[in-house]
């Protein structure tokens, strides 16, 4: 990315047409119609035609909602369970209880499933329609005209102004600004705020100015088709009978943002979801709880277990007909002469639809509840809510609360999600000396005066007046070189709008050096290809810029040489301080002092860079110079000789001091990641990046410390690859040694930072390693090497990367996964994580759009994980636990009953009291614990994140619990028949007193469990416990009326019985006989647990209770013997810098108020 702005571009000629690549995507400009004959790949077959700029991403439409959202629904194995009893109790052959029973609470959760359904499309729905709407100028008869980014088409010519999105990918024909050059900001597309620039090829450059020009244009772009590869593109324009190539500098994508330029000019080569930015988007995908999908299988199970429960039993029912049945002169004079393996068949429906509620409705209906609720929790919480920006947190999906207490990886955007991306100028050493606030992060520091300048912004953070005063007086010739070098030594554009000085920079570290030069009084006012023009506290210097000797990921420094007026030359370097320091002169001043600096300011995490500066004599020059030109000009090596001719320039440096420079995290972010770690969270930062911003970064969040050992470059591919000795290829390293290092790594911290590069080659060679070596794929070993590690950094990584490596992880590692991030980059790993979450911060809303939840700061996610996630795991699993416990207790006793009626299918019930037994008599308890209960306050949560263990390791709801509440419940079910059975045995009490009895005793059997259950007791609590069993008493009096029975005999078949059983103080004594016994055995257990678990969550209450306010947690650093590591402040590109460009044309454009710009002539 290195363009000579003056020079053509090579043309390949008619001549070389066979030798073209074998492209298969062809682009005719100005032509909708145009269909290439490479769409063509069988003579019957015909592939689509190109896709229009429309996207869309919701689900449904009028005609597709019901069909598609209903078979949606009935894939949830409970929905079509309960469709099937509703069919079975339409049968009057086997109906044990209405049809409508179960009917109207199953159209009740399909209503409220699709209801929640077609909200969230509505959204995507009109988000879409936000995109789809928005206007550009396409070139249509002759003239631009206003049109909608749905309306482009492939082969059209589009018209983009200045901070217009750009809205298809677009091969760049000709822009206003000097050689058709154009700068984009590319942060919706990988996270980075500073400008890149794009440039025309020459020949559309010179022939395509006006907008009959553009009309006429006809070249035909053969090209690569639709990828997700942002960084890379090739193809080649054919227009006038010559071949150009076509690179990745000559392309805008869609997503990029156009800034400083006023106008550029387009034609569309993929619009719509062909766009890389939309293949990189991952599609949308209905998420599952673990807890879900486990529920899932143990109602499989449990259906399972019923047909088979339901077949022993018609079994029984057949064999006891044969034997007994027939024998009986009463049942054989009321029977209608069936067969007894028909009654046997009857039978098996009978005892499906009467063992149903051991599956009920309303525990989906509840459920879903319980999620709506717990998310308006989230949606009230004003401690998550941005006060600055109003913003609150909002859960955008309902059904994945209690997940958010199980995370055991976490992977975090860079740019907007842990950092404001806002770099500010702390401190700097001069000849040794410190300037700048000892205590960077103090509020109570003052400002500088700085009323003295006029071009000061207002924004610089420093508190040294001294700085100030010492510059000004001018004592120190040092200071004020130091400053020249900040003010000159530097690729950036100067602008003026409306009277303001603004700046664009390569990247915002440069931005933050060169505005604070500015603030101290040396303003960067503009430049030339030849020159640059700085105010030095109020005097105007113009120097004759000679070279720039630009800066590169290699050399990890830039130098400029400049002429000043006084006609002396002089080298202004700054870079890391590790280069600088091996070029400097044999004794140099402050060396010792600078380097204690350097530790100090890499003690508050600041970035860092060291000035140094030359005196070059004119003969020294003139012979340098003509070196320079030759490897300027080479044809072959030109990188290697131009580095020669850089070493030679910048030796012997005198040392002016160096830089500290914070990026600005956002608020609470340091914090938060020591919490969440604690937690038991493992951190990954995934970021579009240079290595260097993102390693700083992690630094100064505290994601990387100066204890870590990191593997990385060199080392890690040496842990991951080997040359085979048969083959040139790349090979996995012996099993054994690697897990032999996994094992080693357990003594030691250690962190992980990969490059998308390292990554691609990875995903690449995986298949094809563990295809040929039968062994476990790289990609495995990779993750499993970064999960041994503390902290992993992702840089340079595309969207569709970030996506992958989540996937990894999730397959590899079978975790739950959450992501997070701000920007259009981090969407399909948003979508692609079990949880993910979107930061409104300032690359717009396409993250919120496709998250599950939306906060507005990082700081935030400790409480929406330690707090409510665990919470909600604590609640729901609670929930489901005691839900199953009731609902198993109460339906086993129908087994049981079977015994002593001949397998009849006849209820131990009556019919009302089985359908209101789960929706009325014991439905608030539940709802009431599912709601509010908590072990801890969310105080105690913070302060002792450790507790987040359980839901990780899904300790409260897995088989085991599960089997455990299974046998809690067959215990109970005995008790709940056996005790009545033998109490009444041989007495005068019928059938409709034992059911009564049987009943009341299973409602105070769960009541009584659940009052042990609860562990944080509310007024709810008490009122939900009071009014169901009121409820009960009500209900039973009502519905055992003898006014019903008269009404509707069938359905009211116990009349008076209520009143009969309860007015007997010996069914009293059962029905507390019976309660005792059966809560007994989980009492004693409870108390056993308590007494001999681990007293540390016993702890947690205790303090507790001490806690009424938790002030912000504060962490000291700990430097055991290790010397912090200094983290240069450069963030150098991948690429070479602007160096180049800014030599052959003017930098500094002046701008109206209206915003037309003035293209300044380059002589």
């Amino acid at each position: 990315m290195n363009p000579q702005v003056s020079s053509r571009e090579p043309s390949l000629g008619p001549k070389h047409r066979d030798t073209t690549p074998e492209y298969t995507w062809e682009v005719r400009a100005n032509s909708r119609g145009f269909r290439s004959p490479f769409n063509v790949r069988f003579p019957c077959l015909r592939r689509r035609g190109f896709s229009n700029n429309t996207i869309k991403t919701c689900k449904y439409n009028i005609l597709t909602f019901l069909p598609l959202n209903l078979f949606e629904q009935f894939q949830r194995v409970a929905n079509f369970y309960f469709l099937l009893i509703v069919i079975l109790q339409s049968v009057p052959a086997i109906s044990t209880l209405p049809w409508y029973t179960t009917m109207l609470p199953l159209l009740t959760v399909l209503f409220v499933r699709a209801a929640k359904d077609i909200s969230d499309d509505l959204a995507r729905r009109r988000s879409d329609k936000e995109i789809n709407t928005r206007p550009c100028d396409i070139l249509q008869g002759g003239s631009f005209k206003a049109e909608q980014w749905r309306h482009i088409h492939v082969g059209d010519i589009v018209r983009i102004r200045k901070d217009q999105i750009i809205p298809a990918d677009l091969l760049l024909l000709a822009s206003t600004e000097p050689h058709s050059l154009c700068y984009v900001e590319t942060a919706d597309i990988d996270g980075e705020t500073n400008l890149k620039y794009r440039q025309a090829l020459h020949c559309t450059h010179s022939r395509l100015q006006t907008e009959g020009q553009l009309s006429d244009f006809d070249g035909l772009v053969t090209c690569e088709e639709p990828n997700s590869l942002l960084h890379s593109f090739s193809g080649t324009l054919h227009w006038m009978g010559e071949q150009y190539p076509l690179s990745n500098d000559r392309i805008l994508l869609r997503g990029f943002r156009l800034r400083n330029t006023h106008t550029c000019y387009g034609l569309v080569l993929f619009a719509g979801p062909d766009c890389k930015i939309m293949r990189n988007c991952g599609l949308f995908t209905v998420k599952k709880t673990q807890i879900e999908i486990l529920l899932n299988r143990i109602v499989i199970l449990i259906l399972t277990s019923l047909a088979v429960t339901a077949t022993l039993l018609a079994v029984g029912c057949g064999v006891w007909d044969a034997r007994k049945g027939r024998s009986s002169e009463f049942i054989a004079a009321t029977s209608r002469g069936d067969s007894s393996l028909y009654m046997g068949f009857l039978t098996f429906w009978g005892y499906i639809i009467i063992l149903s509620p051991v599956m009920p409705m309303s525990l989906y209906i509840t459920f879903e509840f319980i999620h709506v609720v717990h998310s308006l929790f989230i949606d009230w919480d004003l401690d998550m809510y941005f006060i600055e920006k109003d913003t609150p947190a909002r859960a955008r999906n309902t059904a994945l609360n209690e997940q958010l207490g199980q995370i055991e990886f976490l992977f975090s955007d860079k740019t907007g999600t842990l950092t404001q991306n806002i770099l500010t100028f702390k401190k700097c050493c001069v000849s040794g000396v410190i300037y700048g606030n000892k205590q960077i992060y103090s509020e109570t520091t003052q400002p500088i005066d700085l009323q003295w300048n006029p071009f000061a912004d207002g924004k610089l953070s420093f508190s040294d007046q001294v700085l100030v005063d010492r510059l000004r007086s001018g004592e120190d010739r040092s200071l004020t070189e130091f400053f020249r070098v900040l003010a000159v030594c530097h690729t950036v554009m100067a602008e003026e709008v409306d009277g303001d000085l603004r700046y664009q920079a390569a990247s915002p570290d440069e931005e933050a050096l060169v505005t604070a030069a500015r603030n101290f009084g040396f303003v960067f006012m503009s430049r030339t290809q030849d020159s640059v023009t700085v105010s030095e506290l109020g005097k105007i210097r113009v120097y004759d810029l000679l070279a720039i000797l630009d800066f590169s990921s290699q050399r990890r420094r830039m130098s400029v040489l400049v002429r000043e007026p006084s006609g002396k030359i002089k080298l202004f370097c700054k870079g890391a301080d590790i280069v600088i320091f091996e070029r400097l002169e044999t004794k140099c001043l402050y060396l010792d002092a600078t380097e204690k600096a350097l530790e100090e300011f890499a003690k508050d995490s600041l970035r860092t860079l060291c000035l140094a500066s030359k005196n070059v004599p004119e003969e020294f020059y003139q012979s340098w110079s003509k070196e320079f030109l030759s490897a300027t000009m080479a044809m072959q090596n030109k990188e290697a000789k131009l580095e020669a001719v850089y070493e030679k320039m910048e030796q012997e440096l005198t040392l002016l001091g160096a830089t500290a420079i914070e990026d600005k995290l956002q608020d609470g972010v340091p914090d938060t990641i020591h919490i969440l770690k604690k937690g038991g969270i493992k951190i990954w930062m995934l970021t579009g990046d240079k290595q260097e911003t993102a390693v700083n970064i992690g630094y100064s969040c505290k994601l990387l410390d100066n204890n870590m050992e990191i593997l990385e470059g060199a080392t890690l591919r040496d842990l991951l690859w080997t040359p085979q000795i048969n083959n040139n290829t790349s090979g996995l390293k012996n099993e054994e040694w690697l897990n032999s290092h996994l094992k080693n790594m357990q003594a030691t911290r250690q962190a992980l930072v990969i490059t998308g590069q390292d990554l691609d080659e990875i995903f690449q060679q995986d298949s094809q390693i563990a295809s040929c070596t039968k062994q476990a794929g790289i990609l495995q070993h990779f993750v499993e090497l970064a999960s041994k590690c503390e902290t992993v950094i992702c840089c340079r990584v595309t969207p569709l990367q970030k996506a992958n490596v989540v996937e990894a992880v999730k397959r590899q590692q079978k975790a739950i996964t959450l992501a997070i991030g701000d920007g259009a980059n981090d969407v399909n790993m948003i979508k692609r994580a079990h949880i993910g979450i979107g930061i409104s911060g300032q690359e717009g809303l396409q993250a919120v759009q496709c998250s599950d939840f939306s906060l507005a700061q990082f700081r935030y996610l400790q409480r929406l994980l330690l707090v409510h996630g665990r919470w909600s795991y604590l609640r729901v699993c609670k929930f489901l636990n005691y839900f199953l416990f009731k609902t198993f207790s109460f339906s086993f006793v129908h087994i049981w009953f079977s015994f002593f009626n001949g397998f009849t299918s006849q209820p131990a019930y009556e019919n009302w009291f089985i359908t209101l037994y789960t929706v009325m008599y014991t439905s608030l308890p539940v709802l009431s614990m599912a709601l509010l209960d908590q072990d801890v306050s969310c105080h105690a949560s913070l302060k002792k994140p450790k507790l987040y263990w359980i839901g990780q390791e899904q300790q409260l709801f897995n088989l085991r619990v599960f089997a455990v509440t299974v046998l809690q419940a067959l215990l109970t079910s005995l008790t709940l028949f056996f005790i009545p059975y033998g109490a009444f045995y041989n007495t005068a009490y019928d059938f409709q007193t034992f059911s009564v009895t049987v009943g009341t005793s299973a409602v105070f059997t769960v009541t009584a469990e659940i009052i042990q259950r609860i562990t944080y007791w509310t007024r709810f609590n008490v009122l939900a416990i009071a009014l169901c069993l009121i409820l009960y008493f009500i209900m039973t009096f009502i519905l055992q009326s003898a006014h019903l029975y008269r009404v509707a005999p069938q359905d009211f078949s116990f009349p008076g019985a209520a009143y009969n059983a309860f007015s007997h103080p010996y069914v009293w004594l059962t029905i507390l006989l019976t309660v005792v016994v059966s809560i007994l055995p989980a009492l004693i257990v409870r108390a056993l647990n308590k007494a001999l678990r681990s007293p540390d969550l016993h702890r947690v209450h205790n303090s507790d209770m001490q806690v009424s306010y938790l002030n912000e947690v504060e962490f000291r650093q700990f430097f055991h013997g290790v010397p912090p590591r200094r983290r240069s402040s450069y963030a150098f590109s991948q690429h070479h810098g602007f160096g180049d460009l800014v030599t052959t044309m003017n930098s500094r454009e002046t701008r109206s108020c209206e915003g037309v710009k003035t293209i300044p002539s380059l002589g």
